[in-house]
Formats: C-alpha cells, structure tokens, sequence
C-alpha cells in the first residue's frame, strides 16, 4: 500500500461514522462507495465496525460495572 492509499484510507477511517450515520454529502458519499469497492482493507474495517455496532448493541449503561466502566473511559 503506498503512501497515498493510506492516505485515503485514513480519510475513510475518519468519516466512518458519519458513513454509518448516513451523513456524508452525496459527493463525500459517492467517493466513499468507489473508495470502498477498490479497497479490500477499508471494506473489512466497515465490517468490523458494522460488527462492533451490532455487538454493542444491545448492551445497557447500566449492565457494565461502574469500576470497570470508569476504567475503560480513563483509557486504563
């Protein structure tokens, strides 16, 4: 992968959630898509993401062990 892909591809990673959201602008929207058709490595990482969301889900604040969950958002 050269430089400039990865380049594109970090612009990818950055606007994922607004590509999930449906908030792109339809040009932002349509370069996604070509981006997404040409590159294995960005259609696996929608993926996971798509994964991790789904996974999430269902999981309720008040499930999660406030020590623990005071962890995790102090980056520990």
């Amino acid at each position: 992968m050269s430089v400039t892909e990865n380049i594109v591809c970090q612009d990818f990673v950055e606007e994922v959630t607004n590509y999930l959201e449906g908030k792109l602008s339809e040009a932002e929207q349509r370069w996604t898509d070509e981006h997404l058709a040409a590159c294995d490595a960005c259609r696996a990482y929608l993926e996971q993401m798509r994964a991790t969301i789904a996974a999430l889900k269902g999981l309720r604040e008040t499930e999660v062990d406030p020590e623990l969950r005071a962890r995790i958002l102090s980056g520990l």
